[in-house]
């Protein structure tokens, strides 16, 4: 009777531990209210824009009208009932494009009704990743407000995680807010660090893709009457199609050198297009990359060195260390959920270690675009792409520079967050003491 009633009050006291969980959660996730889609054009003039493809455009106007960009140039004619704002003195540029971060996944670490980083089992390509984005999670707007509007929502556990998408940071539903499905395939390549698991994960992703390589042969045969034999439709092998004929990439996450070089023979013998996540040995492999045209996504470019060999600066120069030999890249800054709205910081930490600004700038625009495969919606200022865009009264890698205004297809989103709330709510404390 005694152990009946022990269990029983552990029980009952998970269940109101989870109660209270949950009810923390939805108090804290409650987001922002996403605003309506663009009701008649915007023209925002007077503003140095700048479109990454073009020099910049001094004293511009940028016509925005049904969530496209329709109109730039310095002599545009606006019309009659569009919004005019006076940019004078400012600065325009396209919004800024996270390719790799938990946003959306994630909202609080800890709690596991509140992480959707990872996935049972770990061979799981048939799930679509933003399904399970949180349309109201907090971090989306602290991202949004300081122009990130472009995510990647990437799991970090699991051998292959599922496919991806293109996601905007404003909007009412997953479904609204998914600007491109299915860019890529996330697969985060086995840990070195335990030989025998590490082989086992290995020899169960190389199982997976010649089940999918078998499965695919057979439905095709099936289908077109060269047999007889009944091939039963399989969800997970039926994700993988796009991979093996090359249509889809394989977003591969590895961690040193060892497991990029193998990864990097992987794909090359299985005939996978890779594009390739990684961070610090990336620059030690810059010009193999280079030769076999591999795609880089750089996972944060701030941090000390991993070995005690390394120089300071290892990890803040890898990005230089590929833009010299010739690496197609761009930089994707911390997986966390909360460091989302950080990513201009790992641009600008690059930066001073001697990317040229430029090219750190088109490394979370125009360069992310063109890795993730979405460049004709997003990542430059042009005409009929998406009106995301931000402007500013400075260079977006200057850490002093504020983000005035950011619009998201063509919606000037709210610009207040968590953060900024919290801060007048403090300000205000400390105000009120100081009387």
């Amino acid at each position: 009777m005694k152990s009946i009633y022990i269990n029983r009050t552990l029980k009952n006291l998970l269940s109101a531990m989870l109660m209270v969980a949950l009810l923390t959660l939805n108090q804290l996730a409650v987001g922002q209210t996403p605003v309506a889609k663009q009701q008649k054009p915007i023209a925002i003039a007077g503003a140095t824009i700048h479109t990454m493809v073009s020099d910049p455009i001094e004293n511009g106007t940028i016509l925005l009208d049904k969530g496209k960009i329709v109109a730039i140039g310095t002599s545009i004619t606006i019309p009659g009932d569009a919004e005019v704002i006076n940019a004078n003195g400012k600065h325009i540029y396209p919004g800024l494009i996270h390719a790799r971060s938990g946003t959306g996944l994630m909202e609080i670490s800890r709690i596991a009704e509140g992480n959707d980083m990872s996935e049972e089992g770990n061979i799981n390509p048939n799930l679509r990743l933003q399904v399970a984005f949180n349309a109201v999670s907090e971090h989306l707007p602290a991202a949004a407000v300081s122009g990130v509007t472009t995510i990647v929502p990437s799991p970090t556990s699991g051998t292959i995680a599922g496919t991806t998408s293109a996601m905007v940071t404003e909007g009412w539903t997953w479904e609204k807010m998914t600007m491109k499905e299915g860019i890529g395939m996330v697969v985060n390549w086995p840990s070195t660090r335990n030989a025998k698991e590490y082989s086992k994960q290995v020899d169960e992703l190389q199982k997976a893709i010649d089940d999918a390589r078998r499965y695919m042969l057979a439905r095709k045969a099936m289908q077109g009457g060269k047999t007889k034999a009944h091939h039963q439709y399989n969800i997970r092998w039926e994700a993988m199609i796009p991979v093996i004929k090359g249509e889809l990439p394989m977003f591969i996450s590895a961690s040193n050198i060892k497991e990029i070089q193998e990864a990097i023979a992987w794909a090359q013998k299985e005939g996978i297009r890779m594009v390739l996540v990684g961070n610090r040995d990336l620059g030690l492999l810059a010009p193999q990359l280079a030769q076999l045209q591999i795609p880089v996504i750089v996972a944060g470019s701030i941090g000390g060195p991993t070995r005690q060999w390394e120089g300071y600066s290892e990890g803040y120069s890898t990005p230089l260390h590929l833009f010299n030999s010739g690496v197609e890249f761009c930089i994707a800054g911390d997986a966390f959920a909360p460091y989302a709205y950080r990513i201009h910081h790992h641009a600008a930490a690059a930066a001073a270690f001697g990317l040229p600004s430029d090219e750190a700038l088109k490394s979370i625009t125009i360069n992310a675009a063109k890795i993730l495969g979405i460049d004709d919606m997003v990542g430059s200022l042009e005409v009929g792409k998406d009106a995301s865009l931000i402007v500013t009264d400075g260079h977006p890698l200057e850490l002093s520079s504020s983000r005035e205004q950011v619009f998201i297809q063509g919606r000037k989103i709210d610009m207040t967050d968590k953060h900024k709330r919290l801060y007048e709510r403090y300000l205000e404390k400390h105000l009120q003491e100081n009387l």
